[in-house]
């Protein structure tokens, strides 16, 4: 093969990444275009479509240019994508009918409660492994059929298509010939059976949702279409999954942890879905051949996210790598606790209705103090879902593979080992997600030649071990705790914008 590259496309929450990536898994191109995000109400969040597409192409030149090469070098393009985030596109026009909704809008929550009042929940934990929460797509798709105007109408003709970020993506890269998905990517959406592996026509007809709006859906490694110059779009998987796969966690049991917008841990079931009844989500974690394979996941709403509001509306800090220093500047918080619940809490508690909340504060409180347990906080975090995922699997892990923009800062990488009692490896190439995208790409069209080739390619930075003090670790866990429980309910049920 001549072709030298693969592209993966990372579009997350907050920006599109592009990476060109080699035979050994070097990066050689890097591109990156920052998103919008809008807030029209307390609670609600949205992205304009356009945008991501705009800022995804600015990426891939970006990238392309960086590395000095043609799409003729490429030999195959992986995407990967926020996951829940959900829109409607035009058949016709190709152009999408509205604002896209973000994993992390709260809008639909209220919809949520009436579903587990109608003794829902067991049904559609049964069929999809997930809890009923406004974080998955089908009560956002809900939302906009019934609130965006003709939307409904279009989708009963046919005419409006259902799409994730992945689809919209496939959607304009192949001039609209390809209206698809993959199995990771469905299955976050409340509406698809990681049993049956087919769109779920009871869920359908819970949410009002025509089947002939959906995507088809395939394995995350395989060829879904072709860009105009002829590069296979040949890897999809969701952010999350597609970093479970870049960091090489093939076997049952093996975690990951990405640090970014929000926190994300993921541990390999292997080819049984694992059912948990300590609040996280059974998921699909990639489907390559006639075969897929699952995951337990736990999600968290806000970690990275805390820094950046940290430094855009609080002004504390005035970028990311300071907040590490500020930390170091004082031996603790003196018994600050900060519970970053901006739009609720994610696994284990599942709170919608949770808000942030900073305890604790005395007239000695400095920033350094509020920077450094916003910091703990991602960490106290992680470890209520590993522990959940502990309870769920029986299986203690003793490594964590970390990546993300937060998992960079060294304060917060050694005190998350210190309260895990696990041994945290960061590895040498942080944009594992983009990564596993390429990998499921490259892997369909023999790039490289199977999953041990892969996994030869994992290459660890720099590993942490714990330390200190286990009897402290455990009172400030306990502190963590109390706090949390000060954040939860904080809205009413009949709360809204």
């Amino acid at each position: 093969m001549t072709k030298q590259y693969v592209l993966a496309i990372d579009q997350g929450t907050t920006g599109t990444h592009a990476l060109l990536v080699d035979r050994d898994g070097s990066v050689r191109g890097r591109g990156y275009a920052r998103t919008e995000q809008y807030f029209p109400h307390p609670g609600w969040v949205e992205q304009d479509p356009d945008d991501i597409w705009r800022k995804t192409l600015q990426a891939i030149e970006q990238a392309k240019r960086s590395a000095g090469v043609s799409d003729a070098d490429i030999a195959a393009i992986g995407v990967t994508n926020q996951r829940e985030t959900t829109l409607v596109i035009d058949r016709e026009t190709g152009e999408a009918l509205s604002r896209a909704i973000v994993w992390q809008c709260r809008r639909t929550a209220p919809r949520c409660d009436e579903l587990k009042s109608q003794g829902l929940s067991g049904t559609i934990y049964a069929k999809t492994g997930l809890v009923v929460d406004a974080y998955f797509s089908a009560t956002k798709l809900e939302w906009i059929l019934n609130n965006v105007p003709g939307v409904r109408t279009l989708a009963e003709q046919g005419r409006a298509l259902f799409a994730n970020i992945d689809t919209w993506l496939m959607w304009k890269l192949t001039g609209g010939a390809v209206h698809a998905t993959d199995v990771s990517n469905a299955s976050r959406t409340m509406l698809f059976n990681i049993h049956t592996l087919d769109w779920d026509d009871e869920l359908l007809r819970i949410f009002g949702v025509p089947r002939v709006m959906l995507p088809g859906v395939q394995p995350s490694s395989g060829i879904f279409g072709h860009t105009a110059s002829g590069i296979p779009i040949a890897g999809v998987a969701g952010d999350q999954q597609a970093a479970l796969f870049g960091k090489a966690c093939f076997k049952p049991g093996m975690v990951k942890a990405t640090l970014g917008t929000g926190a994300f841990v993921l541990m390999n079931t292997g080819k049984t879905p694992t059912a948990s009844k300590h609040g996280l989500i059974t998921t699909i974690a990639w489907g390559i051949g006639d075969s897929v394979e699952y995951a337990l996941e736990g999600s968290v709403f806000i970690a990275g996210a805390v820094i950046q509001w940290l430094r855009d509306e609080l002004g504390l800090i005035t970028d990311a790598a300071e907040s590490e220093r500020l930390a170091l500047e004082v031996e603790d918080t003196e018994g600050v606790y900060f519970v970053p619940a901006f739009v609720g809490l994610g696994a284990p508690h599942w709170d919608m209705y949770a808000r942030g909340t900073i305890v604790g504060l005395t007239r000695g409180t400095k920033k350094s103090h509020l920077v450094r347990a916003a910091l703990e906080a991602i960490a106290y975090q992680v470890c209520d879902v590993v522990k959940a995922m502990k309870a769920a699997s029986g299986i203690r892990p003793t490594e964590i593979r970390a990546d993300g923009g937060a998992a960079a800062n060294n304060f917060l990488a050694q005190f998350q080992d210190d309260m895990l009692g696990a041994k945290v490896s960061r590895p040498q190439i942080v944009e594992t997600t983009s990564l596993g995208a390429a990998y499921l790409a490259g892997l369909a069209v023999g790039f490289w030649k199977d999953r041990a080739e892969i996994a030869s390619l994992w290459k660890e930075d720099r590993a942490f071990v714990p330390s200190g003090d286990r009897d402290r670790q455990r009172a400030l866990y306990r502190g963590w705790r109390r706090a949390l429980t000060r954040s939860r309910r904080w809205l009413t049920t009949d709360a809204g914008p």
